[in-house]
Protein backbone atom coordinates (compact mmCIF):
# COMPACT_ATOMS: atom_id res chain seq x y z
CA UNK A 1 0.00 0.00 0.00
CA UNK A 2 2.77 1.98 0.57
CA UNK A 3 5.87 1.62 -1.75
CA UNK A 4 9.27 2.79 -0.55
CA UNK A 5 10.71 1.56 -3.79
CA UNK A 6 13.77 3.66 -4.99
CA UNK A 7 13.56 5.72 -1.54
CA UNK A 8 16.91 6.80 -0.02
CA UNK A 9 16.13 6.01 4.04
CA UNK A 10 18.65 6.74 6.48
CA UNK A 11 17.80 4.09 9.71
CA UNK A 12 19.50 4.57 12.63
CA UNK A 13 20.03 2.25 15.55
CA UNK A 14 19.88 -0.27 12.59
CA UNK A 15 22.44 -2.77 14.36
CA UNK A 16 19.51 -4.58 16.14
CA UNK A 17 16.10 -4.36 17.67
CA UNK A 18 13.59 -2.15 15.41
CA UNK A 19 15.65 -0.61 13.31
CA UNK A 20 17.15 -3.90 12.10
CA UNK A 21 13.55 -5.12 11.51
CA UNK A 22 13.01 -2.06 9.47
CA UNK A 23 15.73 -2.29 7.71
CA UNK A 24 15.18 -5.79 6.35
CA UNK A 25 11.25 -4.64 5.65
CA UNK A 26 12.09 -1.56 3.77
CA UNK A 27 15.02 -3.18 1.54
CA UNK A 28 12.52 -5.94 0.66
CA UNK A 29 9.95 -3.25 -0.49
CA UNK A 30 12.75 -1.80 -2.43
CA UNK A 31 14.23 1.09 -0.34
CA UNK A 32 17.99 1.91 -0.35
CA UNK A 33 19.02 2.10 2.91
CA UNK A 34 22.09 4.15 4.91
CA UNK A 35 22.11 2.56 8.46
CA UNK A 36 23.74 3.93 11.57
CA UNK A 37 24.79 2.57 15.03
CA UNK A 38 27.97 1.94 17.24
CA UNK A 39 28.66 -1.42 15.97
CA UNK A 40 30.38 -2.30 12.33
CA UNK A 41 30.35 -6.06 12.17
CA UNK A 42 26.86 -5.95 13.16
CA UNK A 43 25.37 -3.17 10.96
CA UNK A 44 27.59 -5.07 8.43
CA UNK A 45 25.74 -8.27 9.54
CA UNK A 46 22.05 -6.20 8.76
CA UNK A 47 22.93 -5.14 5.47
CA UNK A 48 24.14 -8.51 4.44
CA UNK A 49 20.96 -10.09 5.59
CA UNK A 50 18.77 -7.42 3.71
CA UNK A 51 17.75 -8.20 -0.21
CA UNK A 52 19.79 -6.22 -2.85
CA UNK A 53 22.86 -5.96 0.12
CA UNK A 54 24.98 -3.74 -2.61
CA UNK A 55 22.40 -1.08 -2.60
CA UNK A 56 22.83 -0.38 0.71
CA UNK A 57 25.61 1.01 3.37
CA UNK A 58 26.82 1.00 6.73
CA UNK A 59 28.07 4.12 8.62
CA UNK A 60 29.27 3.43 12.43
CA UNK A 61 28.83 6.36 14.83
CA UNK A 62 28.14 6.75 18.49
CA UNK A 63 24.96 8.82 18.93
CA UNK A 64 25.85 9.18 22.48
CA UNK A 65 28.75 11.62 21.47
CA UNK A 66 27.72 14.12 19.38
CA UNK A 67 30.90 15.34 17.58
CA UNK A 68 30.87 11.89 15.65
CA UNK A 69 27.52 12.50 13.90
CA UNK A 70 28.64 15.89 11.53
CA UNK A 71 31.54 13.51 10.19
CA UNK A 72 28.61 10.33 10.24
CA UNK A 73 26.26 12.72 7.66
CA UNK A 74 29.03 14.26 5.88
CA UNK A 75 29.81 10.40 4.74
CA UNK A 76 26.75 9.98 4.12
CA UNK A 77 26.09 13.08 1.86
CA UNK A 78 29.33 11.91 0.10
CA UNK A 79 28.86 8.22 -0.26
CA UNK A 80 24.97 7.95 -1.12
CA UNK A 81 23.87 11.58 -1.20
CA UNK A 82 20.94 13.01 0.54
CA UNK A 83 18.09 10.69 2.03
CA UNK A 84 14.87 11.18 0.99
CA UNK A 85 13.74 9.82 4.73
CA UNK A 86 14.86 9.36 8.10
CA UNK A 87 14.18 6.94 10.52
CA UNK A 88 15.15 7.63 14.07
CA UNK A 89 14.92 4.19 15.83
CA UNK A 90 18.15 4.75 18.14
CA UNK A 91 17.22 5.53 21.87
CA UNK A 92 16.76 3.71 25.03
CA UNK A 93 16.69 4.13 28.72
CA UNK A 94 20.59 3.24 28.91
CA UNK A 95 19.79 1.32 32.51
CA UNK A 96 19.36 4.53 33.94
CA UNK A 97 16.28 4.06 36.35
CA UNK A 98 17.25 6.10 39.41
CA UNK A 99 14.09 8.47 39.97
CA UNK A 100 16.53 10.95 41.54
CA UNK A 101 18.98 10.99 38.75
CA UNK A 102 22.10 12.98 38.60
CA UNK A 103 22.22 15.80 35.71
CA UNK A 104 24.99 13.47 33.71
CA UNK A 105 22.98 10.57 33.43
CA UNK A 106 19.54 12.66 32.55
CA UNK A 107 21.44 14.79 29.75
CA UNK A 108 22.79 11.24 28.36
CA UNK A 109 19.44 10.19 28.17
CA UNK A 110 18.53 13.49 26.36
CA UNK A 111 21.31 13.23 24.07
CA UNK A 112 20.75 9.95 22.56
CA UNK A 113 17.15 10.48 22.80
CA UNK A 114 16.17 14.27 21.59
CA UNK A 115 19.54 16.08 20.31
CA UNK A 116 21.04 13.14 18.35
CA UNK A 117 18.10 12.89 16.10
CA UNK A 118 17.81 16.76 16.23
CA UNK A 119 21.49 16.95 15.30
CA UNK A 120 21.05 14.65 12.15
CA UNK A 121 17.82 16.66 11.00
CA UNK A 122 19.88 19.93 11.45
CA UNK A 123 22.07 18.95 9.27
CA UNK A 124 20.22 17.13 6.63
CA UNK A 125 17.43 19.53 6.52
CA UNK A 126 18.39 22.17 3.99
CA UNK A 127 18.82 19.72 1.22
CA UNK A 128 15.34 18.30 2.23
CA UNK A 129 13.99 21.89 1.70
CA UNK A 130 15.77 22.30 -1.08
CA UNK A 131 14.15 19.96 -2.76
CA UNK A 132 10.84 21.09 -1.27
CA UNK A 133 10.36 17.28 -0.38
CA UNK A 134 11.38 15.18 3.24
CA UNK A 135 10.40 12.66 5.77
CA UNK A 136 11.77 12.92 9.38
CA UNK A 137 10.42 9.67 11.40
CA UNK A 138 11.35 9.66 14.99
CA UNK A 139 10.41 6.53 17.20
CA UNK A 140 9.16 7.83 20.51
CA UNK A 141 6.86 5.85 23.42
CA UNK A 142 3.84 6.23 25.39
CA UNK A 143 5.87 6.44 28.43
CA UNK A 144 6.24 10.05 27.24
CA UNK A 145 2.47 10.71 28.08
CA UNK A 146 2.43 7.86 30.62
CA UNK A 147 4.87 7.98 33.37
CA UNK A 148 5.22 3.92 32.92
CA UNK A 149 8.91 4.05 33.07
CA UNK A 150 12.15 5.69 34.55
CA UNK A 151 11.75 9.42 35.39
CA UNK A 152 14.33 10.34 33.13
CA UNK A 153 13.31 7.68 30.33
CA UNK A 154 9.57 8.93 30.66
CA UNK A 155 11.17 12.76 30.45
CA UNK A 156 13.10 12.40 27.06
CA UNK A 157 10.42 10.87 25.63
CA UNK A 158 7.90 13.63 26.25
CA UNK A 159 10.70 16.06 24.90
CA UNK A 160 11.14 14.33 21.70
CA UNK A 161 7.19 14.00 21.49
CA UNK A 162 7.32 18.13 21.73
CA UNK A 163 10.12 18.24 19.52
CA UNK A 164 8.07 16.84 17.13
CA UNK A 165 4.96 18.75 17.28
CA UNK A 166 7.09 21.57 17.29
CA UNK A 167 9.20 20.91 14.30
CA UNK A 168 7.00 19.38 12.04
CA UNK A 169 4.79 22.69 12.72
CA UNK A 170 7.72 25.01 11.47
CA UNK A 171 8.73 22.62 8.45
CA UNK A 172 4.78 21.88 7.28
CA UNK A 173 5.50 24.85 4.87
CA UNK A 174 8.33 23.25 3.40
CA UNK A 175 7.30 20.25 2.30
CA UNK A 176 9.12 18.66 5.42
CA UNK A 177 7.05 15.98 6.71
CA UNK A 178 8.35 15.15 10.66
CA UNK A 179 6.24 12.86 12.26
CA UNK A 180 6.72 9.77 15.34
CA UNK A 181 5.13 6.95 16.83
CA UNK A 182 4.73 6.12 20.33
CA UNK A 183 4.90 2.23 20.60
CA UNK A 184 3.73 0.56 23.88
CA UNK A 185 6.14 -2.78 24.82
CA UNK A 186 7.42 -4.89 21.96
CA UNK A 187 10.15 -7.35 21.47
CA UNK A 188 12.67 -7.45 18.87
CA UNK A 189 15.95 -8.69 18.01
CA UNK A 190 17.92 -8.30 20.84
CA UNK A 191 15.42 -4.90 22.62
CA UNK A 192 15.16 -4.27 25.89
CA UNK A 193 11.63 -6.45 26.56
CA UNK A 194 13.10 -9.47 24.43
CA UNK A 195 16.12 -9.15 27.41
CA UNK A 196 13.90 -8.82 29.94
CA UNK A 197 11.66 -11.77 29.02
CA UNK A 198 15.24 -14.16 29.26
CA UNK A 199 16.11 -12.93 32.35
CA UNK A 200 12.99 -12.08 34.27
CA UNK A 201 10.23 -13.49 32.84
CA UNK A 202 8.07 -13.16 35.66
CA UNK A 203 8.44 -9.10 35.21
CA UNK A 204 7.00 -9.61 31.75
CA UNK A 205 3.89 -11.75 32.50
CA UNK A 206 2.94 -9.44 35.06
CA UNK A 207 3.32 -6.70 32.88
CA UNK A 208 1.45 -8.20 30.13
CA UNK A 209 -1.46 -9.47 32.94
CA UNK A 210 -1.85 -6.10 34.09
CA UNK A 211 -1.36 -3.84 30.96
CA UNK A 212 -1.92 -5.42 27.85
CA UNK A 213 -5.26 -5.95 26.82
CA UNK A 214 -4.43 -8.73 23.83
CA UNK A 215 -2.51 -10.98 26.40
CA UNK A 216 0.81 -11.27 25.09
CA UNK A 217 3.75 -8.80 23.87
CA UNK A 218 3.73 -7.30 20.25
CA UNK A 219 6.58 -7.89 17.93
CA UNK A 220 8.43 -4.98 15.99
CA UNK A 221 7.37 -6.96 12.69
CA UNK A 222 3.39 -5.15 13.66
CA UNK A 223 5.11 -1.88 13.95
CA UNK A 224 6.77 -1.70 10.08
CA UNK A 225 3.40 -1.11 8.35
CA UNK A 226 2.65 2.16 10.10
CA UNK A 227 6.77 3.22 9.78
CA UNK A 228 6.53 2.44 6.21
CA UNK A 229 3.87 4.71 6.05
CA UNK A 230 5.47 7.31 7.69
CA UNK A 231 8.26 7.13 5.53
CA UNK A 232 6.64 7.34 2.50
CA UNK A 233 4.67 10.07 0.20
CA UNK A 234 1.93 8.99 1.63
CA UNK A 235 2.06 10.78 4.73
CA UNK A 236 2.01 14.07 3.65
CA UNK A 237 -0.58 15.26 5.98
CA UNK A 238 0.59 13.73 9.22
CA UNK A 239 3.00 16.72 9.71
CA UNK A 240 3.52 17.56 13.75
CA UNK A 241 2.18 13.62 14.68
CA UNK A 242 3.19 11.54 17.23
CA UNK A 243 1.07 8.48 16.14
CA UNK A 244 0.14 5.90 19.29
CA UNK A 245 0.44 2.30 18.67
CA UNK A 246 -0.11 0.23 21.56
CA UNK A 247 -2.74 -2.09 21.05
CA UNK A 248 -4.56 -0.80 23.89
CA UNK A 249 -1.48 -0.59 26.16
CA UNK A 250 -2.19 3.21 26.97
CA UNK A 251 -4.48 4.63 29.01
CA UNK A 252 -4.25 8.78 27.89
CA UNK A 253 -7.21 10.69 26.08
CA UNK A 254 -4.54 13.34 25.66
CA UNK A 255 -1.50 12.25 23.25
Amino acid sequence: MFPLTGKHILITGASRGLGAVCAKAFAAQGARLTLMARTTEALEAVVASCPAPALHQAIPVDLLEISQIASAVDQLLQSGGSPDTVLHCAGGGLGLREPLLPAEGLLRLFSLNVAAPAEINRLLLPAMQGRGQGNLVHVGSIAGSEAVASVGYNTAKAALAAYVRSLGNLMAASGIVVTGILPGGFKAPNNSWERLAADKPDVVDQFIQQRLPRGFLAQAEELVPLLAFLCGDAASMMGGCMVPIDAGEGKAYVI
